[in-house]
């Protein structure tokens, strides 16, 4: 059972595709057979039936009802013995078989009324010397009105020797040419075969070269059955490169960030300072580096996402982080409104749409004067994964469009251990940049602020 599971998909596809058409090709070849036994029969029927008819138009009965047969019989093989071909009449008191009967033995004949026909076959005889044969016969019942309405059976038989030569013939060419076509359709199918597999063919070969470190990515030249996976194996690529790339660059980060602080400690201890300066400038940089530290692990945490995630409903997590929110800066009164389709779902993990929605949304809080607009719109696609927009405005200063790359700028060394500005939104942009989306800032038309736009487009 293990070694079937194993075949290859082509190996599946040649042998269920062979069996049926050896399935077909034999149904087929039997349909064929059946039709041509039947169609010589039935011309092997009309010719005896003619043979008998004939012979009942060219016969005669004497007033002592003795059979007169044709001068010339319908056929001259019943005048020859071995020939095949048989006639015989039976009545009351009559049996009449013709010259060619001579040494064999007929199979019993039933008398039929008038009118009646009957054909029957292969029916077994004996010849001359003792040895079965078989014939098919035709049968009619006859009144001779000229001689007191007598009731006699005309019989017409010809060996089954004829039609199963035909027979064999027939089968012989048929199953040849059947056996030629299966072949050549088994040839024909395992090139098609392999031909469409071609495709699956060189996607192992592109991952192979993926996995050699040959080439980044699979290309994009192949079928659109295999579109969606070729470019969800190059989804997973570039994720599993854009998160080592960003391991390594928050590595980088921490590294040049201690730099300082421990470039300040060995300043001070070359320096000879004093047990107390000593202390206090320890605890300081110590605080500074636990900070620095803590930012950057909670940073290379979020550096990650799931491509393949269960939908997350929305509007009950922005109640949770403005409910928040409006505790922290419930001095302000600032009040926030929700206009959330309920239909939007964020298609990824549940901390990203956290620190998504919590980075914009405390910005908003933290800048606005009274007021706080949160839109969200689902974008759905047919036999896609949908999209979903966020939109988050406030009516507070704004940003300046000359500020606005310096306000989105990453990396900012002074800034990172500020809340505010420069690390929520460039934690943003690295939950948008993850996710394949899109952000903007610009300035809200209703409230008057800054307005930040974030787009998460409909995904294969």
């Amino acid at each position: 059972m293990r070694r079937w599971r194993t075949l290859s998909l082509q190996a599946r596809q040649l042998l269920a595709a062979s069996l049926a058409l050896v399935a077909f090709l034999g149904f087929t070849g039997y349909a064929l057979d059946r039709a041509f036994v039947d169609t010589a029969q039935n011309a092997l029927r009309v010719r005896l039936e003619t043979l008998a008819i004939a012979y009942v138009q060219g016969s005669e009965f004497d007033r002592g009802r003795n059979f007169i047969p044709p001068e010339i019989p319908p056929d001259i093989r019943f005048t020859l013995i071995g020939q095949g071909l048989y006639a015989s009449v039976r009545g009351a008191g009559l049996r009449w078989e013709s010259e060619s009967v001579r040494g064999r033995s007929l199979p019993p004949v039933e008398l039929l009324g008038p009118g009646e026909t009957r054909f029957e076959g292969p029916l077994r005889i004996i010849d001359a010397h003792g040895m079965e044969n078989a014939v098919y016969s035709y049968s009619m019942g006859v009144v001779w009105e000229s001689v007191d309405d007598f009731e006699v059976t005309f019989s017409v038989y010809e060996d089954a020797a004829q039609i199963q030569a035909q027979v064999i013939v027939f089968r012989r060419a048929l199953w040849s040419y059947l056996g030629v076509a299966t072949i050549a359709l088994l040839l024909l199918q395992l090139g098609v075969l392999r031909w469409s597999l071609l495709p699956l063919r060189n996607v192992e070969r592109e991952v192979a070269r993926v996995r050699a470190g040959q080439s980044q990515r699979l290309s994009g030249w192949h079928p659109r059955e295999l579109e969606a996976i070729t470019e969800s194996v190059n989804g997973l690529i570039e994720s599993e490169r854009s998160h080592l790339e960003r391991s390594r660059n928050t590595l980088s980060d921490l590294a040049h960030s201690l730099k300082t602080p421990l470039a300040v400690l060995r300043a001070r201890l070359e320096a000879d300072a004093g047990n107390e300066e000593l202390r206090a400038e320890v605890e300081t940089q110590v605080q500074r580096m636990n900070e620095i530290v803590s930012y950057q692990l909670s940073r290379a945490a979020r550096s990650g996402h799931a491509l393949f995630a269960a939908p997350i409903e929305i509007e009950p997590r922005a109640e949770e982080i403005v409910a928040g929110l409006e505790k922290v800066y419930a001095a302000k009164g600032v009040l926030c409104e929700f206009e959330i389709d309920g239909a939007a779902r964020f298609h990824g993990e549940l901390g990203d749409l956290q620190e998504l929605l919590g980075n914009l949304l405390e910005n908003a809080f933290k800048w606005a004067g009274s007021r706080v607009l949160l839109r969200v719109q689902g974008e759905p696609a047919p036999n896609r994964r949908p999209g979903v927009t966020f939109e988050v405005e406030d009516d507070g200063p704004g940003i300046p469009p000359d500020k606005v790359e310096r306000v989105l700028q990453r990396g900012v060394r002074g800034d990172e251990r500020v809340q505010g500005h420069g690390i929520g939104l460039s934690i943003v942009q690295d939950i948008v940049a993850a996710y394949r989306g899109e952000f903007s800032v610009g300035r809200s038309e209703e409230l008057g602020g800054a307005r930040f736009v974030v787009r998460f487009p409909p995904a294969i």
